[in-house]
């Protein structure tokens, strides 16, 4: 049965007009419980990540940087968030859902964080509405307490998950795909062990049958004991940054086709939302909640 990391911390202000959609965290929460996907036993708070596991991922530098308020205007505006002693906060405990959602897969076969896919955020930078790269902190508290032998990280946000590639790129115990929209954000893109740049406009069938063609060989090449999902919905046609033409079923289709390959041959699978950007707001949570009533289909 799944367990659902959340905080209030992972909702702060941000400035008029900002186009971050910081409201739906607390709304995919509000709306897991109305509609009756998770009942609210099922939430807890992972409370902040620890410098330990930090280090083990992001320069001391760039870190401390972070956390004393030191960013420079220009890496702030790289960063595109503002920064505070709330984003910090926010940061270190949407990091701490995905350690603790790590964790949870190991017990159940599944752990799952309304926060995180962070994937933007290299070693010593961080770029794109991402602070701390949460997948590659939770990767290497796994590997570093002997948790996991050979990860194998499934991003499927729309755009490219450049920050994990890089902070990966000479560790052979962390295989990273991503599949993404080729012409997109990053413009600069890093190499991951397996990428795969998909034409603009890719609909429903033709998105699945890549998924399909890539996945069941990765797993025989790779040989995984734990799978990262980095499960973003700004593959949705009406995404504003996305650029690919997925419907919300598609979308559905993807997660339950990569749920029920971990659930099948027993991988255990941490769950980070990733990006989404449509226009409405309900389009974004109605997808992400698919995510999680997927979940519950499949591990429950």
């Amino acid at each position: 049965m799944p367990r659902l990391a959340t905080s209030e911390r992972y909702s702060i202000s941000l400035p008029n007009g900002h186009r971050f959609p910081i409201a739906k965290y607390e709304l995919i929460r509000e709306q897991l419980l109305w509609q009756g996907i998770a009942p609210a036993e099922d939430f807890y708070d992972p409370g902040l990540a620890s410098e330990d596991d930090i280090l083990r991922v992001h320069s001391a530098e760039y870190w401390h940087k972070v956390r004393d308020l030191h960013l420079s205007a220009a890496e702030v505006r790289r960063l595109g968030l503002p920064q505070s002693p709330e984003l910090v906060r926010r940061s270190l405990s949407s990091v701490a859902g995905t350690v603790q959602s790590a964790q949870q897969a190991l017990l159940s076969g599944i752990g799952m964080s309304l926060a995180g896919g962070t994937h933007h955020a290299f070693r010593d930078r961080g770029e794109g509405f991402c602070v701390l790269n949460d997948i590659a902190v939770a990767a290497m508290h796994l590997l570093h307490h002997g948790l996991a032998r050979q990860i194998l990280v499934v991003d499927l946000d729309v755009h490219q998950g450049d920050g994990t590639a890089s902070i990966f790129r000479e560790e052979p115990r962390v295989f990273t795909f991503s599949m993404h929209a080729g012409a997109n954000y990053p413009l600069r893109k890093e190499q991951s062990d397996r990428d795969v740049a998909l034409e603009l406009g890719t609909d429903d069938a033709t998105y699945l049958g890549i998924l399909q063609a890539n996945l069941p060989e990765l797993l025989a090449q790779v040989q995984p004991d734990f799978i990262f999902f980095q499960a973003g919905v700004d593959v949705l046609a009406t995404d504003k940054l996305g650029k690919l033409a997925l419907t919300p079923e598609g979308c559905r289709q993807r997660d339950e086709y990569i749920l029920r390959l971990c659930h099948e041959h027993h991988l255990p699978v941490a769950v980070s939302m990733g990006g989404g950007y449509s226009e409405r707001l309900s389009d974004i949570v109605d997808a992400h909640c698919n995510t999680f009533r997927v979940a519950y289909e499949v591990f429950g």
